[in-house]
């Protein structure tokens, strides 16, 4: 394989797509040995087909604000892939949205949902509307001029899309209303959904569950107990509050969480009301968790900072892409950290990543960490299939199964000699190996 060849093409193909070249390099670098072992994949152009989407549909969605004034958005929606199933990866509203973060989430979500073994490829889509500051009026406005769109090009066996960042269950709500209303159908188009209307139970809180599963079954590996262990988490949305809630449940003790204003550091133990209190916070709206130490006078507040310059044995960056850097990355392993997960989608720096590996560091990717989300996307979209609705306690049994299922594909093919476990690489392998082999059984397409 010529990776540089390939990445300077694509980079003069589609300049300023950062993030999204970053992908592809992380994947390509951890893929090489095994791709040089298939002389089929080259035969079959399997990276330079990978690399570049099916389809990426770009639209203008106007809509009406409270005022009366007319405001114009960009809506997109990147088919990455549907090698294995439709395409399958949330909606993202907020105005940092472009196309390269989209093209980036949506490569990644190609691996990760190859890695849960249900029938699913690799989508993303979004617009750089931000709901934040808006009334559910306007929200509900902007969702039907959106879906206005997209609707034409979605549908349970073509492309399913999903809730991420500003797209919650209100969001899906109006989405998936107004999709209903122009199809002329109620099926499993969406996942995400309210449980009143075909929604699965766990799913607010599957993405942190899964983590702290897979977490679990790193440190398992290595004889490790998770009892005890110190944890240090970014963000208090949705996935962290699922990561802070399983963590706890299993024996740990989450000592911060952040936002966009700085970090908590609580020595007692974020848990019980203080778990829940994550999402008064959320949910208040103003993006800052300070009134956290207000609260709970046993905790502090360090503003503007990040919480990984904590001595914890277990790191879990939870909010968004590229949120631990080197430096960062530097200071955990000076403090003895045991074990850091990608909770968020490529949480760490590619310079981060790099330094865990050089140091033998236990690290996983978030394609394999963060799996549990989109895997419980996929439980809903089985449930609507068959019409029916899993107990609480029988989508829990499946996400868990599911998460240690990924955690021994990434372990067999991430061994390296010696002792360490190369989860990137192993993660990486596992899930292009069976979009590989299923990109050619149907033929160039």
């Amino acid at each position: 394989m010529r990776i540089d060849n390939i990445l300077s093409t694509l980079e003069a193909k589609h300049p300023g797509e950062p993030e999204f070249l970053q992908a592809v390099k992380e994947v390509l670098v951890s893929i090489e040995d095994v791709y040089n072992q298939h002389p089929e994949f080259e035969k079959h152009r399997i990276i330079e087909r990978l690399v570049e989407p099916d389809r990426i549909f770009t639209f203008r969605v106007a809509w009406v604000d409270d005022k009366g004034d007319i405001q114009v958005n960009i809506g997109y929606r990147v088919q990455f892939n549907n090698a294995i199933g439709p395409y399958k990866g949330g909606l993202r509203f907020h105005a940092s949205v472009n196309l390269s973060s989209l093209k980036f989430l949506g490569f990644e979500q190609t691996f990760k949902n190859a890695l849960t073994t249900l029938p699913m490829g690799g989508g993303k889509g979004g617009s750089d509307f931000s709901p934040k500051g808006k009334s559910n009026a306007e929200i509900m406005r902007f969702c039907q001029a959106f879906m206005l769109e997209l609707w034409r090009n979605i549908g349970p066996d073509t492309d399913v899309p999903a809730g991420d960042i500003g797209v919650g269950t209100r969001e899906i709500g109006y989405l998936y209303g107004m999709y209903k209303k122009l199809a002329r159908e109620n099926t499993g188009t969406f996942t995400g959904k309210g449980l009143d209307y075909g929604g699965s139970l766990i799913r607010p809180e599957a993405t942190g569950f899964g983590a702290l599963y897979f977490v679990n079954e790193m440190l398992k590996a290595k004889n490790l107990d998770i009892k005890g262990k110190t944890v240090s988490i970014s963000g208090f949305g949705n996935v962290a509050w699922g990561a802070a809630l399983k963590a706890t449940e299993l024996g740990a003790k989450v000592v911060t969480i952040s936002g966009p204003d700085g970090y908590i550091y609580d020595p007692d133990g974020v848990s019980g009301e203080k778990i829940e209190y994550m999402l008064e916070l959320r949910d208040s709206g103003n993006d800052v968790v300070a009134p956290y130490a207000e609260k709970y006078t046993g905790s502090t507040f360090y503003p503007g900072k990040k919480p990984w310059e904590q001595k914890v044995d277990i790191a879990l960056p939870c909010a968004i892409q590229n949120e631990l850097n080197d430096k960062d990355a530097a200071a955990l392993i000076a403090n003895g950290v045991t074990c850091v997960a990608e909770v968020s989608n490529m949480g760490c720096t590619a310079e981060a990543v790099d330094l865990f590996i050089e140091k033998k560091t236990l690290f996983a990717p978030g394609k394999a960490v963060n799996a549990g989300g989109v895997a419980t996307s996929g439980l809903e979209m089985s449930q609507n299939a068959m019409h029916i609705q899993w107990t609480e306690e029988e989508v829990d049994q499946k996400l868990h199964q599911i998460m240690k299922n990924i955690h021994g594909q990434s372990l067999k093919y991430g061994k390296e000699a010696g002792e360490y476990i190369n989860y990137v690489k192993g993660a990486n392998v596992a899930g292009f190996m069976k979009v590989a082999r299923a990109m050619i059984a149907q033929g160039v397409i």
